[in-house]
């Protein structure tokens, strides 16, 4: 849940490693009941997508809730990201302002998952025909679930894993290196023990979250638009998991052992630069969460908690 708040604050791609009845689904199913409601122009964009391919419902004239779109891992590039004769809207442009779920991401057509990577790094696709080209905006978040092997259990206490070495390391390399970098939060998803389960837990409502996602982004709004009077020249972002190099510059200030920290996990993770400016974008929701203008040691500490699975597993 804290991973999918932080996600959430800073509209961070996700991917959720565990084995079968962990939650994964759930928790991908219940993200847009944390997201910010879209605003006025998020809804026509959304809308006008969504009529191209006929999918508003009779009665509704605007689309009011955040799109969550699940496809089947037997899906097309073309589905996915747009094609045709006449170029339609893929999956990524139908999630565009909301979430985009992969669930069982090893299990997509390679070809499919590296499809993603241009439109993750632009939030926009073009798709080119011999008689023009058309581009559709796809700006969503990305949130994958996986098995960590092929059986499924591979790492669980109890239950036995019954796959070989081998097997686990070519179930894992359907996920290539650089779609995985592209993914700001990787978290394992574990089994309760029976003794969790029988535990009775208070659990915080949907809106409660969602009211420290909302807190969190008006901070980081009022922060680029104060740093835009002093240089117009800075875009106007929305989420963090947008800030450019130049953001990350101005935006991401921290203390001395906070930048030591930093040091050492992207020498210990052997990160890629990319790696290195995603961790940092996470830093920088945490500490909004926080309303913490400087990024504090325990911040980058969490962010890299979030972060290490593409060395455990990947």
């Amino acid at each position: 849940k804290r991973a999918l708040e932080i996600a959430a604050a800073g509209g961070h791609n996700v991917l959720m490693i565990g084995p079968p009845g962990t939650g994964k689904s759930m928790l991908a199913k219940r993200l847009p009941t944390i997201l910010p409601e879209l605003n006025f122009e998020e809804a026509i964009e959304t809308t006008k997508i969504h009529s191209i391919v006929g999918l508003l419902k009779e009665d509704e004239s605007i689309i009011t809730e955040r799109p969550f779109r699940s496809p089947h891992h037997t899906m097309s590039a073309p589905s996915l990201v747009g094609g045709g004769t006449n170029p339609q809207p893929g999956e990524i442009s139908l999630a565009h302002n909301g979430v985009l779920f992969l669930d069982e991401l090893p299990e997509f057509n390679k070809a499919v998952t590296e499809s993603l990577r241009q439109p993750l790094e632009d939030g926009q696709v073009t798709i080119t025909r011999t008689n023009g080209k058309v581009t559709y905006p796809c700006s969503f978040m990305l949130v994958a679930a996986m098995n960590p092997c092929k059986c499924g259990y591979f790492g669980h206490p109890t239950h036995p894993c019954s796959c070989k070495e081998s097997d686990i390391k070519k179930y894992m390399s359907k996920i290539s290196g650089p779609l995985v970098d592209r993914i700001d939060i990787q978290v394992e998803v574990s089994s309760l023990t029976f003794q969790e389960l029988s535990t009775p837990r208070a659990s915080e409502s949907s809106s409660e979250i969602r009211a420290r996602v909302n807190r969190a982004r008006e901070y980081a709004r009022k922060r680029c638009e104060a740093a835009r009077l002093e240089d117009s020249a800075i875009p106007m972002i929305w989420r963090n998991a947008d800030m450019s190099t130049r953001h990350l510059s101005r935006f991401c200030r921290m203390n001395r052992n906070a930048s030591m920290l930093l040091q050492k996990a992207y020498e210990k993770l052997g990160l890629s630069a990319r790696g290195y400016d995603r961790l940092l974008r996470v830093a920088r929701t945490i500490a909004d969460l926080d309303a913490s203008e400087m990024i504090l040691e325990k911040h980058i500490a969490e962010a890299v908690q979030l972060r290490n699975l593409d060395r455990k597993y990947l």
